[in-house]
Protein backbone atom coordinates (compact mmCIF):
# COMPACT_ATOMS: atom_id res chain seq x y z
CA UNK A 1 0.00 0.00 0.00
CA UNK A 2 1.36 3.43 -0.98
CA UNK A 3 1.34 5.26 2.36
CA UNK A 4 2.17 8.61 0.79
CA UNK A 5 -0.76 8.43 -1.60
CA UNK A 6 -3.15 7.26 1.15
CA UNK A 7 -2.08 9.95 3.60
CA UNK A 8 -2.01 12.72 1.02
CA UNK A 9 -5.61 11.89 0.10
CA UNK A 10 -6.63 11.84 3.76
CA UNK A 11 -5.13 15.27 4.42
CA UNK A 12 -6.53 16.75 1.22
CA UNK A 13 -9.99 15.56 2.27
CA UNK A 14 -9.67 17.18 5.69
CA UNK A 15 -8.45 20.63 4.71
CA UNK A 16 -11.82 22.29 4.08
CA UNK A 17 -13.30 20.83 7.26
CA UNK A 18 -10.35 22.17 9.24
CA UNK A 19 -10.55 25.61 7.64
CA UNK A 20 -14.17 25.92 8.76
CA UNK A 21 -13.67 24.48 12.26
CA UNK A 22 -13.63 26.32 15.58
CA UNK A 23 -10.50 24.31 16.40
CA UNK A 24 -8.43 26.32 13.90
CA UNK A 25 -10.47 29.57 14.27
CA UNK A 26 -9.40 31.01 10.93
CA UNK A 27 -11.34 34.30 11.40
CA UNK A 28 -9.55 34.90 14.71
CA UNK A 29 -6.25 33.98 13.12
CA UNK A 30 -6.74 36.41 10.25
CA UNK A 31 -7.55 39.10 12.81
CA UNK A 32 -4.11 38.59 14.37
CA UNK A 33 -4.30 35.65 16.78
CA UNK A 34 -1.15 33.50 16.83
CA UNK A 35 -1.54 29.75 16.38
CA UNK A 36 1.68 28.99 18.26
CA UNK A 37 1.48 27.53 21.76
CA UNK A 38 3.54 28.28 24.85
CA UNK A 39 5.62 25.06 24.90
CA UNK A 40 7.20 25.77 21.50
CA UNK A 41 7.36 29.52 22.09
CA UNK A 42 9.34 28.86 25.28
CA UNK A 43 12.19 27.29 23.30
CA UNK A 44 11.84 29.26 20.09
CA UNK A 45 13.02 32.63 21.40
CA UNK A 46 13.51 35.74 19.28
CA UNK A 47 13.39 34.73 15.62
CA UNK A 48 13.30 38.19 14.06
CA UNK A 49 15.46 38.18 10.94
CA UNK A 50 16.01 34.41 11.07
CA UNK A 51 15.32 31.98 8.23
CA UNK A 52 12.93 29.19 9.23
CA UNK A 53 11.93 25.96 7.48
CA UNK A 54 8.60 24.65 8.76
CA UNK A 55 8.08 20.96 8.00
CA UNK A 56 4.59 19.45 7.66
CA UNK A 57 2.87 22.82 7.94
CA UNK A 58 -0.74 21.80 7.03
CA UNK A 59 -2.52 24.94 5.74
CA UNK A 60 0.06 27.31 7.12
CA UNK A 61 -1.16 28.90 10.33
CA UNK A 62 2.03 28.24 12.29
CA UNK A 63 4.12 29.20 9.27
CA UNK A 64 2.35 32.54 9.06
CA UNK A 65 2.57 33.00 12.85
CA UNK A 66 6.35 32.56 12.59
CA UNK A 67 6.40 35.10 9.76
CA UNK A 68 4.48 37.56 11.93
CA UNK A 69 7.31 37.20 14.48
CA UNK A 70 9.74 38.62 11.93
CA UNK A 71 11.22 35.48 10.42
CA UNK A 72 11.55 34.57 6.76
CA UNK A 73 9.64 31.32 6.67
CA UNK A 74 9.15 28.49 4.19
CA UNK A 75 6.38 25.98 4.91
CA UNK A 76 6.29 22.47 3.45
CA UNK A 77 3.50 19.93 3.29
CA UNK A 78 2.59 16.78 1.36
CA UNK A 79 -0.98 17.99 0.78
CA UNK A 80 -1.32 20.13 -2.33
CA UNK A 81 -4.77 21.24 -1.19
CA UNK A 82 -3.34 22.41 2.14
CA UNK A 83 -0.55 24.36 0.44
CA UNK A 84 -3.02 25.99 -1.95
CA UNK A 85 -5.04 27.21 1.03
CA UNK A 86 -1.86 28.21 2.90
CA UNK A 87 -0.90 30.49 0.02
CA UNK A 88 -4.37 32.03 0.02
CA UNK A 89 -4.21 32.57 3.79
CA UNK A 90 -0.75 34.09 3.47
CA UNK A 91 -2.09 36.61 0.95
CA UNK A 92 -5.10 37.40 3.13
CA UNK A 93 -2.86 37.98 6.17
CA UNK A 94 -0.38 40.12 4.19
CA UNK A 95 2.62 38.03 5.22
CA UNK A 96 5.53 36.93 3.02
CA UNK A 97 5.82 33.23 3.87
CA UNK A 98 6.59 30.82 1.06
CA UNK A 99 5.03 27.39 0.63
CA UNK A 100 6.23 24.21 -1.07
CA UNK A 101 4.38 20.99 -1.86
CA UNK A 102 6.65 18.04 -1.10
CA UNK A 103 7.02 14.77 0.71
CA UNK A 104 9.53 15.36 3.51
CA UNK A 105 11.95 12.70 2.30
CA UNK A 106 11.99 14.21 -1.21
CA UNK A 107 12.44 17.80 -0.02
CA UNK A 108 16.23 17.98 -0.67
CA UNK A 109 15.41 17.36 -4.35
CA UNK A 110 12.80 20.14 -4.38
CA UNK A 111 14.14 22.93 -2.18
CA UNK A 112 17.58 24.56 -2.02
CA UNK A 113 19.27 26.43 0.80
CA UNK A 114 20.07 26.21 4.50
CA UNK A 115 18.11 27.70 7.37
CA UNK A 116 18.79 29.12 10.83
CA UNK A 117 15.89 27.09 12.24
CA UNK A 118 14.02 23.95 11.24
CA UNK A 119 10.65 23.81 12.99
CA UNK A 120 7.99 21.10 13.23
CA UNK A 121 5.24 20.54 15.75
CA UNK A 122 2.36 18.28 16.85
CA UNK A 123 1.29 15.22 14.95
CA UNK A 124 4.08 15.17 12.38
CA UNK A 125 6.52 12.27 12.73
CA UNK A 126 3.78 9.66 13.06
CA UNK A 127 3.22 9.94 9.31
CA UNK A 128 6.83 8.97 8.57
CA UNK A 129 8.09 5.37 8.63
CA UNK A 130 11.82 6.11 8.95
CA UNK A 131 13.13 8.68 11.42
CA UNK A 132 16.73 8.24 10.28
CA UNK A 133 15.72 9.62 6.88
CA UNK A 134 13.73 12.37 8.61
CA UNK A 135 16.73 13.42 10.71
CA UNK A 136 18.92 13.51 7.59
CA UNK A 137 16.48 16.00 6.05
CA UNK A 138 16.48 18.12 9.21
CA UNK A 139 20.29 18.19 9.26
CA UNK A 140 20.50 18.79 5.50
CA UNK A 141 18.57 22.05 5.77
CA UNK A 142 20.17 23.39 8.96
CA UNK A 143 23.10 25.76 8.82
CA UNK A 144 26.07 24.79 10.96
CA UNK A 145 25.07 26.01 14.41
CA UNK A 146 21.42 26.11 13.33
CA UNK A 147 18.61 25.07 15.68
CA UNK A 148 15.96 22.38 15.38
CA UNK A 149 12.74 23.14 17.28
CA UNK A 150 10.37 20.24 17.85
CA UNK A 151 7.13 19.79 19.80
CA UNK A 152 5.24 16.52 19.52
CA UNK A 153 2.61 14.42 21.23
CA UNK A 154 4.18 11.90 23.58
CA UNK A 155 4.57 8.33 22.27
CA UNK A 156 3.00 7.01 25.49
CA UNK A 157 -0.43 8.32 24.48
CA UNK A 158 -0.28 6.60 21.09
CA UNK A 159 -0.11 3.20 22.82
CA UNK A 160 -3.77 3.36 23.87
CA UNK A 161 -6.91 2.58 21.93
CA UNK A 162 -9.20 5.50 21.04
CA UNK A 163 -11.18 5.14 24.27
CA UNK A 164 -8.02 4.90 26.40
CA UNK A 165 -9.24 1.63 27.88
CA UNK A 166 -6.22 -0.54 27.09
CA UNK A 167 -2.74 -0.56 25.64
CA UNK A 168 -3.40 -1.47 22.02
CA UNK A 169 -0.35 -0.33 20.04
CA UNK A 170 3.39 -0.90 20.33
CA UNK A 171 5.43 1.91 21.89
CA UNK A 172 8.25 1.07 19.50
CA UNK A 173 8.15 1.35 15.73
CA UNK A 174 6.67 -1.79 14.21
CA UNK A 175 4.26 -2.57 11.40
CA UNK A 176 2.30 0.29 9.81
CA UNK A 177 -0.89 1.24 11.66
CA UNK A 178 -3.71 1.31 9.10
CA UNK A 179 -6.92 2.96 10.30
CA UNK A 180 -10.19 4.30 8.92
CA UNK A 181 -12.05 7.18 10.54
CA UNK A 182 -15.09 9.38 10.19
CA UNK A 183 -14.66 12.87 11.63
CA UNK A 184 -11.40 14.57 12.54
CA UNK A 185 -9.65 15.81 15.66
CA UNK A 186 -10.68 19.33 14.66
CA UNK A 187 -14.35 18.50 14.13
CA UNK A 188 -15.27 15.14 15.57
CA UNK A 189 -18.86 15.17 14.26
CA UNK A 190 -17.83 15.82 10.67
CA UNK A 191 -18.95 13.23 8.11
CA UNK A 192 -15.60 13.27 6.28
CA UNK A 193 -14.27 9.70 6.04
CA UNK A 194 -10.66 8.75 5.36
CA UNK A 195 -7.95 6.11 5.73
CA UNK A 196 -4.52 6.73 7.28
CA UNK A 197 -1.23 4.88 7.58
CA UNK A 198 1.00 5.82 10.51
CA UNK A 199 3.82 4.65 12.78
CA UNK A 200 4.68 5.09 16.46
CA UNK A 201 8.16 6.37 17.36
CA UNK A 202 9.64 6.12 20.85
CA UNK A 203 11.70 8.87 22.43
CA UNK A 204 15.00 7.02 22.07
CA UNK A 205 14.37 6.65 18.34
CA UNK A 206 13.72 10.38 17.99
CA UNK A 207 16.80 11.45 19.91
CA UNK A 208 19.16 8.86 18.44
CA UNK A 209 18.18 9.71 14.87
CA UNK A 210 19.01 13.38 15.47
CA UNK A 211 22.26 12.71 17.31
CA UNK A 212 23.45 10.40 14.55
CA UNK A 213 23.08 13.31 12.12
CA UNK A 214 25.32 15.59 14.17
CA UNK A 215 22.70 17.38 16.25
CA UNK A 216 23.26 17.98 19.96
CA UNK A 217 20.16 17.99 22.14
CA UNK A 218 20.14 21.11 24.29
CA UNK A 219 16.61 20.90 25.71
CA UNK A 220 14.09 18.14 26.37
CA UNK A 221 10.90 18.49 28.43
CA UNK A 222 7.82 16.32 28.93
CA UNK A 223 4.40 17.79 29.71
CA UNK A 224 1.38 16.24 31.44
CA UNK A 225 -1.03 18.18 29.21
CA UNK A 226 -1.79 18.84 25.57
CA UNK A 227 -2.21 22.40 24.28
CA UNK A 228 -5.01 21.07 22.06
CA UNK A 229 -8.33 19.36 22.80
CA UNK A 230 -7.56 16.64 20.26
CA UNK A 231 -7.94 13.33 22.11
CA UNK A 232 -11.14 11.74 23.35
CA UNK A 233 -12.37 12.37 26.88
CA UNK A 234 -10.36 15.52 27.59
CA UNK A 235 -11.00 18.29 30.11
CA UNK A 236 -9.59 21.82 30.11
CA UNK A 237 -7.59 22.53 33.25
CA UNK A 238 -6.31 25.94 32.19
CA UNK A 239 -5.68 28.04 29.08
CA UNK A 240 -4.37 25.66 26.40
CA UNK A 241 -3.98 22.88 28.98
CA UNK A 242 -6.03 19.79 28.22
CA UNK A 243 -5.74 16.45 30.02
CA UNK A 244 -7.49 13.13 29.51
CA UNK A 245 -9.93 13.05 32.42
CA UNK A 246 -9.40 9.41 33.42
CA UNK A 247 -5.60 9.86 33.52
CA UNK A 248 -5.37 13.34 35.05
CA UNK A 249 -1.74 14.39 35.28
CA UNK A 250 -0.42 10.83 35.61
CA UNK A 251 0.89 10.38 32.05
CA UNK A 252 2.82 12.61 29.64
CA UNK A 253 0.88 13.95 26.65
CA UNK A 254 3.57 15.91 24.81
CA UNK A 255 7.22 16.88 24.80
CA UNK A 256 9.48 19.58 23.41
CA UNK A 257 13.01 19.21 22.10
CA UNK A 258 15.65 21.67 20.96
CA UNK A 259 18.81 20.55 19.19
CA UNK A 260 21.73 22.31 17.55
CA UNK A 261 23.70 21.18 14.53
CA UNK A 262 27.46 20.84 14.88
CA UNK A 263 27.79 21.56 18.61
CA UNK A 264 28.98 18.59 20.68
CA UNK A 265 28.83 20.11 24.16
CA UNK A 266 27.36 23.17 25.89
CA UNK A 267 30.83 24.76 25.95
CA UNK A 268 33.88 23.41 24.12
CA UNK A 269 36.75 22.77 26.54
CA UNK A 270 39.04 24.83 24.31
CA UNK A 271 36.68 27.82 24.43
CA UNK A 272 37.04 30.49 27.14
CA UNK A 273 34.28 30.22 29.72
CA UNK A 274 33.02 33.70 28.91
CA UNK A 275 32.62 32.92 25.20
CA UNK A 276 29.15 33.58 23.88
CA UNK A 277 26.95 30.53 23.46
CA UNK A 278 25.99 30.10 19.77
CA UNK A 279 22.34 29.76 20.79
CA UNK A 280 22.39 33.28 22.17
CA UNK A 281 23.42 34.78 18.85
Amino acid sequence: MDYKKVNKTSWNDRVMVHLESDFYDVPGFIAGKSSLKQPELAILGDISGKSVLHLQCHFGQDTISLSRMGAKVTGVDLSDTAIEKARELNTTCGTDAEFVVSDIYELPNVLNGEFDIVFTTYGTIGWLPDLSKWAKVVSHFLKDGGTFIFAEFHPAIWMFDDDHEKVHYNYFTSDPIVEEYTGTYAQKDSDVAFKTISWNHGLAEVMTSLMEEGLTIRHFKEYDFSPYDCFGGMQEDGPDEFRITKFGNKIPLMYTLKAVKGISAPHDARTPHDAKDPLDA
